[in-house]
């Protein structure tokens, strides 16, 4: 009986100039599928865009959908989406060595199913900026949070440092996240109540927008992922938007001594260039398995023309098997920064062996990179196995 869970590889061969396209084809959807929806491929190589209109399948006669790839995405990992993570199907990840001439058949056996709403996590010190935000640079608009210290309201003469978070659903709120929380307001608040931060931060938290995510969080266009070409904008935008409405408008220590920014993957990679193009602005950075492969090449000629700050401090993360190119392009950058005037002392690296591209593992590892980045050069801890 066929496996209908197994993906069949069809090889054939291709003459003239489409030798170079390869074809994913879905066969089939379930029954009930909304016939006006469009159907997106996310993953490994466009950031995980479950509506990344380069990536949407065309739909075929006989009721199939299907898409072109171009060459030399290698190995990948994907699903099938109908426009976001609530609409993705109800599978594990598929996998493929996307080859020239090769057509890829699959299948959808079942979407997601709806799950009840879950609880909102985030404590009372979180609160909406705006729920839109205007964006100057990029002519839209974006949900802001903040929180603030417990001891805010307290001390009306303190001023706090100030650490500004991309994928701002996923910050502090399990009711807002679409792969997991953080939980960086109960991290602060924890720390605080073991008396281990003297320096708590403000944090700003600014939500992605799914349609533009891979857009904004790459500075450059990458023909291979159909995306990017928007990061110097967000950048700007945070730079010289949003940073001077916070400073205005709450308690800050303005300087980039005191000013941070974090991010994973994509958000790891726009955080590190957002240091090279604003190196006084930006002085803290948090780069949590970043994407580099994204716009290395281009990214480190950026960084010959604008190095970073000497005074600057990086904490790298990630895990080394989370993909071939991670851990190496990690350590390259930190060799980079070195080079750079950087000093080593200034530059935290982190490799645990149980790392992954996810929310719990990035969880997990912030307080150690908040301690090391804010804490005045404490030295993170160890990390622990995953629970």
């Amino acid at each position: 009986m066929k496996n209908r869970f197994l993906e069949t590889l069809v090889l054939t061969v291709l003459v003239g100039p489409v030798a170079a396209q390869t074809i994913l084809k879905v066969t089939s959807v379930p029954t009930g599928t909304p016939l006006a929806d469009t159907l997106f491929m996310a993953g490994s190589f466009n950031g995980w865009n479950p509506h990344n209109t380069a990536y949407a399948l065309a739909k075929n006669a006989d009721g199939s959908y299907q898409i072109r790839l171009p060459g030399g995405l290698g190995a990948i990992e994907y699903k099938i989406t109908r426009g976001s993570w609530e609409k993705a199907e109800a599978a594990n990840n598929h996998k493929a060595d996307v080859r020239q001439g090769v057509e890829i058949n699959t299948e959808v056996l079942a979407w997601s199913a709806p799950a009840a709403p879950p609880k909102h996590t985030a404590s009372a010190q979180v609160h909406v900026l705006s729920e839109e935000f205007d964006l100057p640079q990029l002519g839209r608009h974006r949900r802001i949070l903040v929180y603030l210290p417990a001891d805010y309201t307290k001390k009306p003469t303190r001023r706090y440092p100030v650490l500004y978070m991309h994928d701002g659903q996923n910050v502090f709120d399990a009711a807002t996240s679409y792969s997991g929380e953080w939980g960086v307001d109960e991290a602060l608040d924890r720390l605080r109540a073991a008396g281990q931060d003297a320096s708590c931060s403000i944090v700003v938290a600014i939500d992605n927008d799914p349609a533009h995510r891979s857009d904004e969080y790459i500075p450059w266009p990458n023909a291979e992922i159909r995306a990017g070409g928007q990061g110097g904008a967000y950048v700007d935008f945070l730079a010289k938007t949003l940073k001077p409405y916070v400073d205005a408008h709450y308690r800050t220590r303005p300087e980039a001594a005191h000013t941070g920014v974090a991010g994973s993957s994509l958000g790891g990679l726009i955080s590190v260039y957002a240091a090279l193009k604003y190196p006084r602005v930006f002085g803290q950075v948090g780069a949590f398995s970043p994407a580099f492969w994204v716009a290395n090449d281009s990214l480190r000629a950026f960084a010959k023309k604008h190095p970073a700050a000497r005074t600057a401090r990086f904490y790298f993360v990630c895990g080394p098997k989370e993909s071939e190119t991670m851990l190496p392009l990690m350590a390259a950058w930190r060799a980079e920064l070195r080079a750079e005037g950087v000093p080593a002392v200034n530059l935290s690296f982190h490799a645990p062996a149980d790392g992954a591209h996810r929310e719990w593992f990035w969880q997990r590892e912030f307080p150690a990179a908040y301690q090391y980045l804010f804490g005045a050069g404490v030295k993170p801890k160890s990390s622990a196995p995953k629970p």
